[in-house]
């Protein structure tokens, strides 16, 4: 089903353009929204007849600010069709070209990698490996064959869901491989091929690729202003919802990867009511929960405002990204079916992880002290930022492994290219993006010492300086990991 902007929904996006002349603002506002996602790719712009009326502007405003927006290439005419939102053909290739198969380990001696919202492990986790290993004995006897998971993980899930204000039974947890892992198994149990998979726009690269491979047909949600407080554009979420009826809808309400912004509980409630309307199932990525920087009190799981959420969560983030363990949450009545998608990939996890992680699980203070280790990392990030690039705008989130930073102007795409010469890898907006927008956007985790998160911000502040900034696109060279 064909999506479209409405006009007034235009003029709200708009704003107050510049006006002089007025069809260089327009051209240049509605440039801004289509490649950081907020009108989605694919979506028709309302006729120039209306948006004439909706903005109080000529006709010939309008019609030379969309004959400009198709030759910069962030829209496409099409005869007695009308006209819509795309992003110049090397955006969308920076994202084909970024990703996945290169271990991180494998990065060059000397290079600050910044791909990788991740580091390394927590102190504490080779105490529980040590504890894992004394209780492995136990085991050895079965098969090791666990398609559900370790019952003791399963318990320690389920207890930490019901702490939350989330009632659940062991018997809802299936232990997967990961949190990619998980979203792969729910794509391939929740729909098939050619099915609607609404995704938030920037998000989670890796979970793009999840979706996609599980046949779904990517529909973007985009986010509101980045740099602004309101997070989710719920009213546009809820018009790609009726326009679109997707199968189901993944999302990341807690400390969003890539913004790191938090969902309250209003709005919480206000999505789940529009998946509710349009049968949509939620497939909500709660990975980075655990990661609150402040001691504000986190909203309600997701779950708590619709009870058929598939809820994902992983230890890899505050524990170590070398623990393969996470989970999902489910209803009860879903779960064989779950499993049964599940031993088409993988018969279980690791039975030694899922012994390590029921240990780390239970080690509050280790896990406090990662976020005390993350908050410093993120305020060193910050500063350096502050120092090195004030012009660069970010907003400082409670939570979550990143900063998501706007550069002034000039492509993120050319200035990864260009910082990855001098040895530091950034994963530029358009990796972020179902179909190539946001390159106006860098990722920058702050998992890294402080020393290098400083370092890096001056290697790109000198990569920024000496670089023209009307510089095209240029698609990213090789493969890495993104995490």
């Amino acid at each position: 089903m064909e999506r479209s902007l409405a006009p007034d929904r235009l003029a709200t996006l708009v704003g107050d353009f510049p006006r002089s002349p007025a069809y260089r603002g327009l051209r240049q506002a509605l440039q801004e929204l289509i490649g950081d996602g907020r009108i989605p790719l694919g979506t028709r712009l309302p006729s120039e007849r209306a948006v004439t009326r909706a903005l109080g502007v000529s006709r010939n405003t309008v019609t030379r600010a969309y004959a400009d927006l198709v030759a910069a290439g962030f829209a496409t005419a099409r005869q007695g069709a009308g006209t819509y939102a795309t992003v110049p053909i090397d955006r969308r290739r920076a994202h084909d070209h970024a990703l996945h198969s290169v271990d991180s380990a494998q990065t060059a001696e000397g290079v600050i990698d910044l791909n990788c919202a991740a580091g390394a492990a927590t102190p504490g986790v080779a105490a529980a490996y040590a504890r894992a290993m004394e209780a492995l004995p136990a085991y050895l006897a079965s098969d090791g064959y666990l398609p559900s998971g370790l019952p003791a993980l399963r318990a320690r899930v389920a207890a930490g869901y019901t702490q939350r204000g989330l009632p659940t039974m062991p018997e809802q947890i299936v232990i997967t491989t990961g949190a990619l892992s998980a979203t792969a198994i729910l794509a391939r149990a929740l729909t098939r091929p050619g099915d609607r998979v609404m995704i938030e726009s920037p998000v989670y690269s890796n979970a793009i690729e999840a979706l996609r491979l599980g046949g779904g047909r990517l529909v973007s949600a985009p986010l509101a202003d980045a740099l602004g407080d309101e997070g989710w554009d719920l009213a546009a979420i809820e018009a790609t919802l009726r326009q679109t009826a997707p199968r189901i809808a993944y999302l990341i309400p807690d400390f969003q990867n890539p913004t790191g912004f938090l969902m309250d509980d209003a709005q919480r409630a206000r999505y789940a009511a529009a998946l509710h309307a349009t049968r949509t199932v939620a497939i909500v990525d709660e990975t980075l929960q655990s990661t609150g920087l402040s001691d504000a009190a986190m909203p309600a799981p997701f779950a708590s405002h619709a009870p058929g959420t598939y809820t994902v969560g992983s230890a890899s983030k505050l524990c170590w990204g070398g623990l393969r363990v996470g989970w999902i949450r489910a209803p009860r009545e879903a779960v064989d079916r779950l499993i049964a998608a599940r031993v088409q990939m993988d018969l279980g996890s690791s039975l030694f992880d899922q012994l390590v992680v029921t240990e780390m699980l239970d080690a509050d203070d280790v896990l406090c002290a990662r976020r005390e280790q993350l908050r410093q990392r993120r305020d060193a990030l910050a500063g350096a930022l502050r120092d090195h690039l004030p012009d660069w705008r970010f907003r400082l989130p409670e939570g979550g492994m990143s900063l998501w930073v706007r550069m002034p102007h000039g492509s993120a795409t050319q200035l990864a290219v260009d910082a990855e010469r001098h040895g530091v890898m950034l994963a530029p907006g358009p990796v972020f993006s179902v179909e190539g927008g946001a390159d106006q956007w860098l990722r920058i985790p702050f998992a890294r010492p402080e020393e290098q998160l400083v370092q890096a911000v001056r290697v790109m502040a000198e990569t920024w300086s000496a670089r023209p900034h009307d510089a095209g696109t240029s698609p990213r060279r090789g493969t890495r990991l993104i995490a």
